[in-house]
C-alpha cells in the first residue's frame, strides 16, 4: 500500500513535492496501489517512485521525470504523459489506453503485456525498449524511435508507424495487419513470421532486414529503399526479394555464386537404388572433374507435395539436365514439370541398353530441348561416353539456345 506521509506530500503539489525531493535524495517514494485519478502532476519529479498497481487515469504528468518507475499493472488510461521521461520505467502489464506519450523517453523501459491501444506515441523514444506481448492496436507512433526496441511478438494492427526508426527492431511474429509503416526505417529490423497482412510499406527503407515467412495478402510494397544512406539509391517493389537483389549487386561472392549456379550447375535425376548407386557416384564424380556442379534428385525418397515445385526450382538454375529413365517411371512424370515448361534447358536422356523406351517418349521427343536418348550397358561404357554422347550434346544445345537469344 503507498505510504500516506508520501500521498500527503504528493498533494501538496508539484512545487512542494519537487522540493522535498531535492531535500531527500535517498528516500525512494511509495505510491503503490493509490488511486491518483486524475492527479495534476505536470513536471513532477517522480524518478524512482513504486507506482505498483497504481491508479493514475486521466493524470496529468506532462514532463514528468519517471526514470526508472515501477508502474506495473497501473491504471493509466488517458493519462497525459507527453514529454515525461520513463527511461528504464517498469509498465509491464500497465494500461496506457488513449494515453498521450507524444515525445515521452521510454528507452530501455519495460512494456510487456502492457494495452497502448489508441495510445499517441508520436515521436516518442521507444529506444531498446522490451514490448514482448503488448498491444499496440491502432497506437499513433508516427516519427517514434523503436531501434533495437523488442516487438516480440506484439499486436501493432492499424498502427500508424509513417516516418518511424525501427532499426533493429525484433518484430517477429509481430502482427502489424493494415498498419501504416509510410518511410518508416526497417534498417536490420527481424521479420521473422511477421504478419504484414494489408500494410503499406510504401517508401521503407529495409536494408539489412531479415524478412522470413513473411503474411503479405495485400500488403502495398512500392519504392522500398534497400541501399543504405551513403550510396545510391536501390528500389524494389516486393520486401522478401529485397535482400537478395541487394547482396546479388554489392556482394562479388554472391554475384559468382550466381554464375556458377547459371553456368556449371547439372541436374540428375533417378531412381538410384541401392545396386546401381555405383553408377550415380561415378556419374557425379565425372562431372566434378569437367568442372560442373551435380545436383541430384533421388525419386527413392517419398513423394511430397512440393516435389513438381522443387524439381522446376532445380531444373531452372540448371546448365542442362541429365535423367536416368531406367526403372524410373516416375522420372518421366518429373520430366512433365522441366520440358514444357523451360523451353531453354536442354534434357539428355539416359538408359541402359537392355531396357526399351518408355511409352510415354513420344510426348518428350517432340521437343526441341529434350535430345536423342544415350544408351549405355554398364557404368564403365557410361562414364567412357560421357563426354561425346552426354555432355557435348547437351552442351551444343545450350550454346544454340543462347545464340538465338542474344
Amino acid at each position: 500500500m503507498a505510504n500516506d506521509q508520501h500521498l500527503a506530500l504528493l498533494y501538496k503539489g508539484v512545487s512542494a513535492w519537487n522540493t522535498w525531493r531535492k531535500e531527500n535524495v535517498n528516500i525512494r517514494p511509495d505510491l503503490a496501489r493509490a488511486d491518483l485519478t486524475g492527479v495534476v502532476l505536470p513536471g513532477a519529479n517522480l524518478r524512482g517512485v513504486n507506482f505498483n498497481a497504481t491508479t493514475l487515469i486521466r493524470a496529468e504528468l506532462a514532463g514528468a521525470d519517471l526514470t526508472g518507475v515501477d508502474l506495473d499493472a497501473a491504471d493509466l488510461t488517458g493519462a497525459n504523459l507527453s514529454e515525461a521521461d520513463l527511461c528504464k520505467a517498469k509498465l509491464s502489464g500497465a494500461d496506457l489506453s488513449g494515453a498521450n506519450l507524444s515525445k515521452a523517453k521510454l528507452s530501455e523501459a519495460t512494456l510487456r503485456l502492457a494495452r497502448l491501444c489508441g495510445a499517441n506515441l508520436c515521436g516518442a523514444d521507444l529506444s531498446r525498449t522490451r514490448m514482448a506481448l503488448a498491444d499496440f492496436r491502432k497506437a499513433d507512433l508516427r516519427g517514434a524511435n523503436l531501434s533495437s526496441a523488442d516487438l516480440f511478438p506484439a499486436n501493432l494492427d492499424g498502427a500508424d508507424l509513417r516516418g518511424a526508426n525501427l532499426n533493429g527492431a525484433d518484430l517477429r511474429e509481430a502482427h502489424l495487419v493494415e498498419a501504416k509503416l509510410n518511410g518508416a526505417w526497417l534498417e536490420t529490423a527481424v521479420l521473422v513470421d511477421t504478419d504484414l497482412s494489408g500494410a503499406d510499406l510504401t517508401g521503407c527503407m529495409i536494408y539489412g532486414i531479415s524478412a522470413w515467412g513473411l503474411k503479405l495478402e495485400g500488403t502495398k510494397q512500392q519504392n522500398l529503399v534497400i541501399a543504405p544512406d551513403d550510396e545510391p539509391t536501390i528500389t524494389v517493389d516486393n520486401i522478401e526479394v529485397a535482400q537478395f537483389i541487394y547482396l546479388m549487386l554489392s556482394n562479388q561472392k554472391i554475384r559468382d555464386v550466381i554464375d556458377t549456379i547459371t553456368s556449371k550447375v547439372v541436374l540428375i535425376l533417378g531412381r538410384f537404388t541401392n545396386e546401381r548407386m555405383d553408377v550415380l557416384n561415378a556419374l557425379r564424380e565425372e562431372l566434378r572433374k569437367r568442372d560442373y556442379l551435380p545436383i541430384l534428385y533421388d525419386f527413392d525418397k517419398p513423394r511430397a507435395r512440393d516435389t513438381d515445385e522443387t524439381i522446376t526450382l532445380l531444373a531452372r538454375m540448371a546448365r542442362f539436365v541429365i535423367a536416368d529413365v531406367s526403372d524410373a517411371k516416375s522420372v518421366l512424370h518429373e520430366l512433365r514439370a522441366i520440358v514444357p515448361d523451360l523451353p531453354s534447358v536442354p534434357v539428355q536422356p539416359i538408359i541402359l541398353a537392355t531396357q526399351e523406351e518408355p511409352g510415354m517418349f513420344d510426348f518428350y521427343q517432340r521437343r526441341p530441348t529434350f535430345l536423342t536418348i544415350h544408351r549405355y550397358t554398364d557404368q564403365k561404357q557410361l562414364i567412357a561416353d560421357l563426354a561425346d554422347k552426354v555432355i557435348r550434346p547437351a552442351e551444343i544445345k545450350v550454346q544454340e539456345f543462347r545464340g538465338r537469344s542474344s
